[in-house]
């Protein structure tokens, strides 16, 4: 059996380019002042003894780790895979590395609670959450240990900021948009709140507005916007429906390639999404949705939180960020005009 082979460390680069340690502590931390040949004699011996700093060990020596750690719910989505990109490159900008803990599929409770407990122990020197699914009574036990930042949905509880799109917002602006298009009769899929609160918030928000403006909102309950279509679509016989608001533009998409299986177009049935990015997102589709923005959510999310590391604040803030309509060709006026249901 093959040993492994036991990790370099700075002495050993110090005796392959003939400097001392503090030599190479300087040069490869970009401290100091070092001659230009002697960096590059320094830089080349690490490469090629495969030597890696120890983050956690400098990270004892001054206090901190220069590391921020991520908890992503599901990367297979393109909100959190854009999210995750933006803090990257935030946090890069700031001079901190991220680590990231997600999963394969769907972020359990569980999982997300583990992966928390994980980065803490890493000594990160703060926490994002990106994960809905995690409760806020599950957070809160953590925030007296390492800074947190909740970045896609709402907080309440005190000691913890928070960074996402208005949902409220994003919601009526959606369903004025099916309203004012002559929709009176309108379909809302509303998701599980134990699944998603963004969503839940997104579905209720419609549903409320609609009322508000005198239409008729009719409520299909679901699980999770995955099994949307699925449930929609048992639903669909009989339902005096010209519109239908999905919570997520994946279960709009899904919802229309049922529709096409039945032979129901477009201006027969007017579908709307919620995201906004992504593949989905282009205009050749012309889905009709309201686009979140993500990358600014994982931009201020990562320098609100470096800002609390760094002890250049020690407020909690909650930051609401507005998106915006798209007006597509999967929501046009109704066929037939309902009239407006008697108060």
């Amino acid at each position: 059996m093959v040993k492994p082979r036991k990790a370099p460390t700075i002495l050993d680069v110090a005796k392959a380019a003939g400097v001392s340690k503090s030599a190479v502590s300087r040069a490869l931390l970009g401290q100091g002042d070092v001659n230009p040949d002697t960096r590059q004699r320094i830089e080349q011996a690490a490469r090629e003894l495969g030597y890696v700093a120890n983050a956690m060990a400098r990270g004892l020596a001054n206090s901190r780790t220069k590391t921020i750690g991520v908890v992503l719910r599901d990367v297979s989505r393109p909100f959190y895979a854009l999210l995750q990109a933006a803090m990257q490159q935030e946090a890069e900008n700031r001079g901190y590395q991220v680590i990231s803990m997600t999963s394969a599929g769907e972020l359990e409770v569980a999982d997300a609670l583990r992966a928390l407990r994980s980065l803490v122990s890493l000594q990160v020197d703060g926490l994002v959450i990106a994960s809905a699914r995690l409760p806020s009574e599950e957070i809160v036990p953590f925030i007296e240990r390492v800074p947190i930042v909740v970045a896609g949905r709402r907080e309440t509880s005190r000691g913890i900021t928070s960074v996402f799109c208005d949902d409220i917002d994003g919601g009526q602006i959606l369903a004025d948009h099916v309203f004012g298009l002559g929709h009176r009769q309108i379909a809302v899929i509303l998701v599980n709140r134990e699944y998603s609160l963004s969503q839940n918030a997104r579905g209720q928000a419609m549903i409320e507005r609609i009322r508000a403006s005198g239409g008729n909102p009719v409520v299909w309950e679901v699980e999770s916007d995955f099994v949307a279509a699925d449930d929609v679509d048992a639903r669909l016989d009989g339902a005096d429906v010209t519109a239908i608001m999905c919570p997520t533009d994946p279960s709009a998409v899904n919802l229309l390639e049922r529709l096409r299986q039945r032979g129901i177009s477009s201006s027969e049935m007017a579908v709307t999404g919620y995201d906004g990015f992504g593949p989905l997102a282009v205009p050749f589709l012309g889905l009709t949705t309201f686009e979140q923005p993500v990358r600014e959510i994982g931009r201020t999310a990562i320098g609100l939180l470096v800002d609390r590391i760094e002890g250049l604040t020690d407020q909690d803030r909650l930051v609401a960020l507005r998106g915006s309509l798209v007006p597509g060709r999967t929501a046009g006026a109704p066929a037939i005009a309902h009239p407006v249901p008697s108060q």
